[in-house]
């Protein structure tokens, strides 16, 4: 049987960034996935974007993880909400209002998922092991073991849950969750536009869900940003399914021309849209975090920012108490430290999404003039979006 410091389940972005976090303070650490390594550029490639903010790339840099992807990041700059019903309201939140950094930078999945690996596989304390899952865990005073997926069993002082939305370390653990759905469908996909993005992010709401353009690299000589337009789930199977020409006409009658005409490129993809909640992120000798522990809605660049500042609190923890990983009262700190978090935030995101989908139209556009317009509440929210208060 093996031995680690710390074990995590999944590879995804989150599990990788874990990984990469807790071995740069010299832990043994295993990560494990089911998967095989992604493609970057094969036909299952995930097309969606993060919106990494500030206070998740100070952890990545600490984690070694910031320069493989910083000459691939996007800055934001602006944050800019329009409503789309009735008479336009348009409202920029800018992050010179703050200081003088990017509210966030903007990278594809896919681009994380591989620099991430490359990290884990220059530390000779990290293993990563594709292709072998999670099975089942026993979890006693002093360690856990978990039994993987090809039988093989490893013993850590601490298992971390970031296995996504349907963990098994969450079911394994007894830990329940509580799921909202919506009846919506992310369709994610990349356009070019004539106009520069400028570091823009924008969210053009109507009835349905916001259709949300990320600013991307230039492709192919032309300004580029990524789309997430969330809408019913019919809806979006349909407009998955469109002819190229259909599709960008689809795609131009949404937009609200923020970015002047569009024009669609590369393939289509959909996601679910959910909000779910895990009843509580820790059990002995483990600690659940990221889509194991919550998803929500794509609003506000929140999901894997989310992620990262579960990952925070854990390794705030193991700097500060070392000796204590994984233990009954090092567990309670994490809990307690993320869960009022976690709550918070997911009501808050179900809340603009449900009033994104309901068309509260001219009470809507009165309330963006209002958190616009008086700047302290505009610096407010800005700071809480970041995670800094």
């Amino acid at each position: 049987m093996d031995s680690t410091d710390i074990l995590v389940a999944g590879g995804g972005t989150a599990g990788l960034a874990a990984a990469a976090a807790f071995g740069s303070l010299g832990l043994r650490v295993t990560c494990v996935d089911p998967a095989p390594a992604e493609t970057p550029d094969g036909p299952d490639a995930d097309l969606r974007t993060t919106a990494i903010l500030t206070p998740g790339r100070a952890l990545l840099e600490a984690a070694g993880l910031w320069d493989r992807l910083a000459p691939e990041a996007t800055p934001l700059r602006v944050m800019r909400i329009v409503d789309a019903r009735g008479t336009p309201v348009r409202r920029d939140f800018d992050a010179g209002d703050l200081g003088d950094q990017p509210f966030g930078w903007n990278v594809t999945n896919a681009v994380l998922k591989r620099a991430f690996a490359e990290r884990l596989a220059g530390m000779p304390n990290v293993a990563l092991r594709r292709g072998t899952g999670f099975a089942g865990r026993v979890a006693q005073v002093d360690e856990v073991t978990a039994t993987l997926s090809d039988g093989s069993r490893v013993a850590a002082r601490l298992l971390v849950g970031a296995d996504g939305r349907d963990s098994a370390v969450r079911r394994a653990c007894g830990i329940g969750v509580r799921t909202t759905r919506y009846g919506q469908k992310a369709l994610v996909f990349a356009v070019t536009h004539d106009r520069p993005h400028g570091g823009v992010s924008t969210e053009v709401h109507a009835s349905g869900g916001p259709f949300t353009l990320v600013p991307l690299p230039d492709h192919d000589g032309r300004p580029c940003s990524a789309v997430v337009w969330m809408t019913d789930g019919v809806e979006a199977l349909r407009l998955k399914g469109l002819p190229d020409e259909e599709f960008a006409r689809a795609v131009n009658a949404r937009s609200a021309q923020v970015m002047g005409p569009l024009a669609p490129v590369g393939g289509r993809q959909l996601w679910p849209i959910v909000t779910q909640v895990a009843d509580r992120v820790t059990a002995r000798r483990t600690a659940l975090m990221a889509e194991a522990a919550h998803v929500v809605p794509p609003i506000g660049a929140q999901g894997l920012n989310m992620s990262l500042g579960d990952l925070r609190t854990m390794i705030d923890l193991a700097r500060a108490r070392p000796d204590d990983i994984g233990e009954e009262s090092w567990l309670a700190a994490y809990a307690r430290a993320r869960e009022p978090e976690i709550r918070l935030r997911a009501f808050g995101i179900d809340a603009l999404n449900r009033a994104s989908i309901g068309g509260l139209g001219p009470l809507r556009a009165l309330g963006l003039r209002a958190m616009h317009g008086i700047g302290p509440v505009r610096r407010g929210l800005m700071q809480l979006g970041l995670g800094l208060r």
